[in-house]
């Protein structure tokens, strides 16, 4: 059954297809997903995790026995203890300190933390050498988990892409790659099977799922003549169609490209712990250094061994632990406290792009609405009840499988099974004839009232439109359509008071339904009818008008919002119901559906970033204060361990609030 956009208002629909040649190569979709399987998707590494509970062994019983092992000949015991604790929780340190030295990137984190730790072994203070690295190492354990518990594969995207096509040459049919087929090649497509590639139908009709391409939750009905595109899903009838473009300019094939090509237009950024080491790591080691060498030279009675002392205290007090640990936990505190609440993040920079949105752009269906049909308006004429007109109306749709039938059938108030059905006819692009308990029902569009000439009223309505006749008297309307979500008006509301300067709504929907959604949610501004490359471009007009640091996300569910998402400063992605390619594509995927988690991430986000920010200002005021003390004496190696591992705990304290759950009450 055919079903109409608008009743006596009908439009047409341009399709703009792009001129541009896409690679439609099997090995270039391979080398998409091998380029997200080594940089998106990076699992924890089974070995650090023995390495670390190795070395916490071994801490803990040299923490023990540490007097007993002090007092072993020469203390070699206590070396034999926690050296090899040492080397099992700081090698990841030591060798990447070890390879930025040869390539000539002295001055980082890794750097700082290998002298000052080799510092603390030099003056004998080994439990603290190993707690530092431990500590560190356990940071990032939590680190990997975190953002490994946020990933999604990608590989479904390359699912839906289609496998084969059954290539028709005379009176037999091959099943051939979509690859090797030719433009005015005839293709056959069963139901059930994905359409290949795109091609115009010369025989058959059917029922197409386009929800993967344009975002459309309505199945279409496509006859003799009618286009069809590649990635979409034959749901009904056998379909001959004579391919009009070869793969690799195919519908699906763009889909492919464009996310490869936006994902790569994406930047990191550089933690703010590697800038601030980068400054802070050179003065810390040349002030330790000048505090050595610098004052036996100029004042009297001021022995070397003294000041060699003072100054590895300063070094093991100025170690940024508390920063390295604190700061990346603070941010994968952000990310777990966000995993409590149902939002995946996955990764820190994505945090910190959060922070900075002033411009959200949503999807429509299964985004901002459920994505399923329900009648929302019954009209009725003639003196029939609502009810009497929804029951003559699901007799009708008894047979159909279209999710309008069975939005119709869900709302009849009675059992349909006894229900005498004869003399089914379904008129192609009109709707549905048929005997309903010996009256005459006619259930469909505009046109099929005008066709039977029965006069009927001329509406402007938004949403599916169901008209009935009974026996030839116009007996009422149905409207179906998506509902809008609980939480999306509320959301949007949010998002405001949170300071986001617009909210922007793409849609490949009607546009009169566009509108409406648009209107009662009070969205700012909308674009409907909207193909993938044709969301993308306006994503790409939106993110060159953000100004001053201000980010663009995006929010969407399917695979045709995948490019989108890619591209956004910030993706978002609807994970409970949504397209496992948008969910791998996204950097934040909301695993309720619930638009209101997009307000939520914001939330977190701003938390996480005061906490770090607090962490960051306690380390560096507490450091200072002891580098001070530590210079004129008054600072012991204590204090120097206070003011590493002491802080650091602090500010690991601090960095895990967010994981509470009022933490963005």
């Amino acid at each position: 059954m055919d079903r109409p956009e608008q009743c006596c208002s009908c439009s047409s629909h341009c399709e703009n297809e792009s001129e541009k040649n896409y690679p439609g190569d099997r090995r270039e979709s391979e080398k998409i997903w091998q380029v997200y399987k080594t940089k998106e998707f990076r699992k924890i590494s089974v070995g650090r995790a023995l390495r670390a509970a190795y070395a916490i062994a071994l801490f803990t019983l040299g923490l023990i026995g540490q007097k007993a092992l002090q007092d072993s000949p020469l203390a070699i015991a206590e070396y034999l203890v926690f050296i090899p604790a040492y080397l099992l929780s700081g090698w990841t340190v030591l060798s990447t300190a070890g390879r930025n030295l040869i390539k000539g990137r002295i001055f980082d984190e890794n750097f700082l933390m290998t002298i000052a730790t080799l510092g603390a072994i030099a003056i004998g203070e080994l439990p603290e050498a190993v707690g530092v690295m431990l500590f560190f190492q356990i940071g990032e354990l939590f680190q990997n988990q975190a953002v490994s518990s946020s990933r999604r594969s990608i590989k479904a995207l390359l699912e839906v892409r289609p496998d084969y096509a059954n290539r028709k040459i005379n009176d037999t049919v091959q099943t051939v790659s979509p690859e090797t087929v030719n433009i005015g090649d005839i293709i056959i497509v069963k139901p059930g099977e994905k359409i290949p590639l795109d091609g115009e139908v010369i025989e058959g009709k059917s029922q197409i799922d386009t929800s993967p391409l344009t975002g459309e939750s309505v199945p279409r009905t496509i006859k003799v003549g009618d286009p069809v595109f590649a990635g979409t899903l034959n749901l009904g009838g056998l379909l001959t169609i004579q391919v009009t473009k070869p793969f690799g300019e195919s519908s699906i094939a763009q889909i492919l490209h464009l996310v490869e090509n936006a994902k790569a237009q994406k930047a990191d950024t550089e933690k703010f712990i590697t800038t601030f080491a980068r400054y802070y790591t050179p003065i810390v080691v040349f002030v330790s250094l000048s505090i050595a060498i610098v004052p036996p030279l100029l004042i009297p009675g001021a022995t070397l061994d003294q000041w060699i002392y003072r100054s590895l205290v300063v070094l093991v007090i100025s170690c940024p632990c508390g920063l390295v640990i604190s700061i990346p936990l603070g941010y994968f505190g952000g990310i777990g406290g966000a995993a409590k609440r149902g939002i995946l993040i996955k990764g820190s920079k994505f945090l910190d792009a959060l922070n900075s949105v002033t411009t959200v752009v949503f999807d429509k269906t299964g985004t901002l609405t459920h994505g399923v049909f329900k009648v929302t308006e019954v009209v009725t004429n003639n003196g029939l009840s609502e009810s009497e007109l929804l029951n003559i109306a699901a007799s009708a749709e008894i047979h159909s499988n279209h999710p309008v039938a069975k939005s119709i059938r869900e709302a009849a108030p009675n059992n349909l099974a006894t229900v005498a059905i004869a003399d089914y006819e379904e008129i192609a692009g009109h709707g549905i004839r048929a005997r309903v308990s010996d009256t005459t029902v006619l259930a469909g569009n505009h046109r099929l009232l005008h066709r039977e000439n029965i006069p009927h009223e001329c509406m402007d309505l938004e949403g599916t439109v169901v008209h009935l006749a009974v026996d030839r008297l116009y007996a009422g309307y149905l409207v179906i359509a998506d509902r809008v979500k609980e939480d999306a008006a509320n959301s949007i509301q949010t998002l405001k008071k949170l300071g986001v300067q617009q909210v922007v709504m793409l849609t490949g929907d009607d546009r009169t339904v566009a509108k409406k959604v648009s209107e009662e949610l009070a969205i700012d501004r909308y674009h409907a009818e909207l193909l993938p490359e044709q969301k993308v471009a306006e994503l790409e007009k939106l993110l060159k008008q953000t100004h001053h640091g201000g980010k663009t996300a995006f929010v969407g569910d399917g695979i045709n919002d995948a490019p989108a998402i890619a591209l956004a400063d910030v993706g978002i992605a609807m994970g409970g119901l949504g397209s496992d390619a948008a969910i791998a594509t996204a950097d934040v995927v909301i695993m309720t559906d619930a638009p209101a988690k997009v307000a939520e991430a914001i939330q977190i986000a701003r938390k996480t970033r005061q906490i770090i920010w607090q962490n960051i200002g306690f380390a560096v005021g507490i450091k200072i204060l002891f580098i001070l003390l530590g210079i004129f004496g008054l600072a012991s190696m204590w204090a120097a361990v206070f003011a590493d591992v002491g802080v650091a705990l602090l500010a690991i304290l601090n960095a895990m609030r967010i994981l509470r759950p009022d933490a963005v009450a």
